[in-house]
């Protein structure tokens, strides 16, 4: 896939989330929203939170470190709970639409910051190692979808109980019996 290609279309994936989410997501009353993926996992309230906080600390940071600093500076590290108790009191709705707003203006800043010709370029990732912009865009990307899918499997599992004998023939509910049989 050329450059171009991959570019215009990773950010066209990442154009989507906030409209899926929103669909997704937004007016739904708690007993959708507040079940986790599976047990210890996370609640679809909770990947919200977590996107918005990559939005913040993550994805764009790390791109201007690359941009700035290249392998020289090692990324900061990522609280990948900082949402759980920043969140707290904040209606869903409201997450909703921050996450909107933030993921516009990354996109936004990403389109006046990076071209092609800087995919190639290195960063220092504190645990992987060196990683290039490419990686870092594509991660962005599947993190979403990643998140998305926990987010339908914890709706999903507000109706566990409800199902009954069909759930043998739902894997979206199978994971919170045996998270490894999704991890393959």
């Amino acid at each position: 896939m050329s450059d171009d290609v991959f570019l215009a279309e990773t950010t066209s994936v990442l154009e989507r989330t906030p409209r899926v989410v929103r669909e997704l997501l937004a007016g739904l009353p708690p007993s959708w929203v507040e079940t986790t993926d599976t047990p210890g996992g996370w609640s679809p309230r909770d990947v919200v939170g977590h996107l918005i906080s990559a939005e913040l600390v993550d994805w764009i940071p790390r791109a201007e470190i690359v941009l700035r600093d290249g392998a020289d500076r090692r990324f900061d590290p990522f609280d990948r709970f900082a949402h759980v108790e920043r969140d707290v009191d904040i209606p869903l709705d409201a997450l909703v639409e921050r996450f909107a707003g933030l993921r516009a203006a990354s996109l936004a800043r990403l389109a006046a910051m990076v071209t092609i010709d800087d995919l190639d370029r290195t960063g220092f990732h504190p645990t992987l190692g060196e990683v290039t912009l490419r990686q870092l865009l594509a991660t962005w990307a599947v993190h979403d979808l990643d998140h998305l899918a926990q987010a339908f499997a914890g709706m999903a599992a507000s109706r566990d109980a409800d199902v009954g004998p069909w759930k043998t023939s739902l894997g979206i509910l199978l994971r919170r019996d045996d998270p490894a049989a999704v991890a393959g």
